[in-house]
């Protein structure tokens, strides 16, 4: 659960202030510009909202009949209340029977009222996230019960007020006239014979007259809770003040009891206080820290440079949490299943030990820049331990209002409603809300342009110290991005992340290119090593690449920048039927936006696309044909460079895809599925969920134009966040910019692909934001206008 999650369950709207007196702060001032700021109570969701044109997955859903519960039984004999000892515990009971507690009698009332279902929307914009307060240094985070009242505690006072339903996808709707493209593991989307319509509401649980209540009072649970709110990864403000030993032997004995498998307890706690041995981690860790600064981004290492680790010789105490994974031998009953349940267990004692510091007032700060290998030399261990964490404690100046590496826009926290799954992966749902997929819940997240952001950039713009107009395609440009944060001047679109999806094609055995297939894996084995052009140009522009093998046909080996999201070993042949099925393209999509907002709540502002796959401007064509109805011989290009006999076949095996898959043109997943590739659907996914999460997607050539074009059909809005960073040579790039009214940044007559033209926009997008920013007006600059 996340640290907003958390304070919007506890707070309520903007304005007000907390039991403590803490101010709960405005919308949309984040770190990241309000790009994720302002997300709903935990659990209560939001208003479902339609977005512009027709949902091609959705229709309206029946009221789902609930019954009345059946009369309770009569009451019982009431049993005597025990009397309180002078330690606070009741008495022990009399021996024999004791007869079962009363029960409150229920009346019935004829039918109950259905209650609403609460949908499992995430709005990603425009409401109130308060920020975190700060607590007191010292133990009042588990004070004792009687003196403690934390009214602002979630699970006692956070209202669930239930909103309206939201409308589920029908069976009729996910079925499609697809094969096989290759074997795959069970589909999380079966057909469902209920999934025309939403489940019932859940009855509330029978509770039991004889059930002892087992839960803390509200004040300890408040107390229990804010302590896991307030702990912080601590960097910097250590003081010199030593520990009471008493108080870090309850911390340590806190960790102690952690669970383990088997009871094993396979940890060690090595309390470091010599300065020479501290002197040696430190000096690990600025070495390691630097080597790892030049690995990253210009802007990502500017960023990085702000993060301390001098806390190693600050805190006067330093801990180092090992594991032994060998301990309790072979009789450490659930080892065997999972061999790496001791590493496990011991960060449960870190967490446990971090908790208990919290509430004794002091900081704890993880020292993550070194290797665990070195540190354990340093320390000179036993060859059989391993460090699990180092970590610096002490007394600290104050507690950060919410994580460092969130206010310093390194990173930032997802919802909890992102992680929470119905019996199913993919269906999204907090309890008690009607399960969704991911796809849905991204479109409902869409929204048009602020508007009065976008008035405020454009007024802007006239008064700024230029002719009006002389910025050219720039100015509308800047206008845009503020609409799209709900803020001008809008945040500068930096650091930026491009995304190389990669997939093969089943049309390659049509012969449409001279490239052999298995290119498409040697590139991706290029990205990761950092020999492409997209890896060129990202570096001049300070961009991030990750590769996405979302239908390589080859098994890709684990490298660091590549996230496995294989749907299937490539696609079908489009000439004899669909691409994928239905079902793959959906998986395709939602792995799209889940690589979208990985790389947004990372801390990156601004998402360009990327692809690689041998043969895919084909599938792109015949794309670019359904979306806009163009002909084949307009939209098809030459793609790697064919000549004129296999640029005419080209345009024929297009047609006949075309002929082959008959399209619904209310149906773009179902278009998607019959002539685009894995890559074009992940694509798509990508613009829809940078679009949900308001930030810029800078899109590239045919590839990502025709993916653009899926997405723009599945939900109109998603167009606000796009930018057309370049034009190319590919013809149907043309028709997809028209079709989509965007104008490009540049024209270079490139047609490369994997990002290329995109990249050498990104500092044209970034100038037009910082150009609102920075650029003085004629009253604040004292120059005159023109008469």
């Amino acid at each position: 659960m996340t640290d907003g999650d958390r304070e919007d369950a506890r707070y309520d709207g903007p304005g007000d202030e907390d039991a403590h007196g803490r101010g709960t702060g405005a919308p949309g001032l984040g770190p990241l510009g309000g790009l994720l700021d302002g997300l709903p109570e935990s659990g209560r969701g939001t208003r479902p909202r339609r977005p512009a044109g027709a949902n091609p997955f959705r229709r309206p859903e029946p009221t789902p009949e609930v019954r009345s519960p059946e009369p309770a039984p009569a009451d019982p004999v009431p049993a005597a209340p025990r009397r309180p000892t002078p330690t606070g515990r009741p008495e022990p009971a009399p021996a024999g029977p004791v007869p079962p507690p009363p029960v409150e009698p229920v009346v019935p009332a004829g039918p109950a009222p259905t209650p609403p279902s609460r949908p499992n929307v995430i709005p990603f914009r425009n409401t109130p996230d308060p920020a975190p307060g700060i607590g007191d240094h010292a133990g009042e985070a588990l004070a004792d019960a009687s003196e403690t009242n934390e009214p602002d505690h979630p699970a006692a006072t956070a209202d669930r007020t239930p909103v309206g339903p939201a409308p589920a996808t029908s069976e009729a709707e996910q079925s499609m006239h697809a094969h096989e493209a290759a074997a795959l593991p069970p589909e999380p989307y079966p057909a469902d014979p209920h999934r025309t319509a939403p489940a019932p509401v859940r009855p509330a649980p029978t509770v039991l007259a004889d059930r002892v209540d087992h839960a803390y009072d509200e004040a300890t649970r408040a107390a229990v809770y804010r302590a896991i709110n307030d702990r912080r990864d601590v960097r910097t403000g250590f003081l010199p003040d030593p520990v009471d030993p008493d108080v870090l032997t309850r911390v340590l004995e806190a960790a102690h009891r952690a669970p383990s498998v088997g009871h094993s307890q396979p940890w060690d706690f090595v309390v470091i206080e010599d300065p020479e041995l501290r002197g040696r981690v430190l000096d690990l860790t600025l070495r390691e820290r630097d080597e790892y600064a030049h690995s990253l981004p210009s802007t990502r290492a500017r960023a990085f440079s702000g993060l301390k680790v001098e806390a190693v010789a600050e805190a006067p105490i330093n801990i180092a949490v090992t594991v032994d994974p060998t301990r309790g031998i072979r009789n450490t009953l659930g080892r065997h299943a999972k061999p790496m349940s001791a590493s496990y267990a011991a960060a449960l004692a870190v967490e446990n030990l971090w908790l208990a510091a919290r509430a004794e007032g002091l900081g704890v700060g993880w020292v993550g820049f070194v290797d665990e290998r070195d540190v354990a030399g340093a320390l000179e261990l036993p060859s059989h331990l391993e460090v699990v964490a180092y970590l610096c404690v002490g007394h600290v100046e104050e507690f950060p209002t919410e994580p460092e590496l969130s206010l310093s826009g390194w990173a930032k926290g997802r919802p909890l409603s992102w992680a929470v799954h119905h019996d199913r992966y993919g269906r999204r749902g907090l309890p008690g809300q009607e399960p969704t997929t991911l796809l849905e819940e991204t479109i409902t997240a869409m929204g048009a342009l602020h508007t009065r952001a976008v008035e405020e950039a454009r007024d802007r713009q006239d008064r700024m110290t230029k002719p009006q107009g002389s910025l050219g395609i720039l100015e509308e440009v800047s206008v845009q991005l503020a609409g799209l944060a709900g803020e001008c001047p809008p945040p500068i679109p930096e650091p930026a992340a491009v995304a190389v999806f990669a997939g093969d094609h089943g049309v390659h055995a049509q012969g449409v290119t001279a490239w052999p297939q298995e290119v498409t894996e040697q590139m991706v084995h290029n990205f990761l090593n950092g020999g492409a052009v997209v890896n060129a140009f990202a570096a001049q522009v300070g961009a991030e690449v990750t590769v996405v093998d979302v239908g390589v046909v080859a098994d890709l080996p684990q490298a660091a920048g590549l996230l496995p999201r294989k749907v299937a070993r490539g696609t079908a042949d489009i000439t004899q039927g669909p691409a994928m099925t239905r079902d793959q393209a959906m998986r395709a999509l939602e792995s799209g936006i889940e690589v979208a907002r990985d790389l947004v709540t990372a801390g990156n502002r601004c998402l360009v696309t990327g692809d690689m796959g041998i043969a895919n401007t084909t599938p792109s064509a015949a794309l670019i044909c359904a979306f806009t109805g163009a002909d084949p011989a307009e939209a098809t290009g030459r793609g790697t460079g064919v000549d004129d006999a296999m640029y005419e076949h080209k345009i024929d095996v297009v047609r006949r895809a075309l002929a082959a898959n008959p399209i619904d043109p209310a149906d773009p997943i179902g278009t998607l599925a019959a002539l685009g590739g894995l890559e074009h659907a992940a694509l798509a996914g990508f613009v829809l969920g940078g679009a949900a999460l308001r930030v810029p997607v800078l899109l590239d050539g045919v590839i990502a134009g025709s993916a653009a074009l899926a997405a723009a059909a599945i939900s109109a809005e998603s167009t606000s966040a796009f930018f057309a960073g370049h034009r190319s040579s590919e013809p149907g790039h043309s028709l997809v910019l028209e079709h989509l009214g965007l104008r490009p940044l540049i024209d270079l007559e490139m047609r490369l692909g994997e990002g290329s033209g995109a990249l050498l926009a990104l500092p044209l997008l970034q100038g037009a934001a910082r150009v609102l920013r920075d650029v003085a007006t004629f009253d604040d600059a004292g120059v005159s206008q023109a008469r």
